[in-house]
């Protein structure tokens, strides 16, 4: 007799990590995410995000698991609510530091960017930035475990989505408005045909081969 594989719930976002700094007297706890790193065009934006205690909006998570209409409405709640800012890395940019330097270094942007100094920080991944001014922890799957990282991955994803829709109608014929950037099986078509545009990552894989088998052919 078979036995059924056990549910693998998702996590829930919780506020516990900043109520943990808060009880450490370590006031306004920053969130901070990424959104972007995989395409093969357009920036990698960051996002910091001080929610205010007393007004976290309801429905917090992941950004990748809420649908891009709930995503906005949240955006809105979280732009009204806390203190947010935002920084990018532009292709360049990651070309010459490449994603992770990048965006380590967009993170440590978006820190600077706050309102007011955070008394510490919450960093959705394995790396610290380097030169926060505070102290702060790296946290794997922040997205999905903390609601200040949640928060910044869902303003990081609707502000880069807005640029990529953007670029989409000032560079036709790639379909950045769709995909925005990513991989997808159309987006690689269109590379083929249209060769790289100036938004797009050279270092990265397929386009650093159209690149290659450009110049083989000249």
């Amino acid at each position: 007799m078979r036995h059924p594989r056990p549910i693998k719930l998702r996590p829930v976002a919780t506020f516990e990590r900043e109520a943990a700094a808060h009880a450490r007297g370590l006031r306004g706890v920053a969130g901070v995410d990424e959104a972007g790193r995989g395409p093969l065009a357009g920036p990698v934006v960051t996002a910091a995000v001080i929610l205010d205690p007393d007004a976290i909006p309801h429905g917090l998570a992941d950004s990748k698991a809420l649908t891009a209409a709930r995503r906005e409405k949240l955006f809105a709640e979280i732009v009204r609510h806390a203190q947010v800012a935002v920084a990018s890395a532009s292709p360049e940019r990651i070309e010459a530091l490449n994603i992770r330097g990048a965006t380590l270094w967009a993170m440590g942007r978006a820190m600077a960017g706050l309102p007011t100094r955070p008394g510490f920080a919450l960093i959705d991944g394995r790396d610290v930035p380097p030169g926060l001014p505070c102290p702060a922890d790296a946290v794997i799957d922040g997205d999905a475990l903390s609601l200040s990282i949640a928060a910044a991955s869902i303003v990081a994803k609707v502000v880069r989505d807005r640029m990529m829709k953007r670029l989409g109608e000032a560079c036709p014929g790639y379909g950045f408005e769709k995909h925005m950037g990513y991989g997808t099986a159309a987006h690689l078509e269109a590379l083929r045909r249209l060769g790289p545009s100036p938004h797009h990552r050279r270092g990265f894989a397929p386009v650093a081969a159209l690149i290659a088998a450009g110049r083989a052919a000249s």
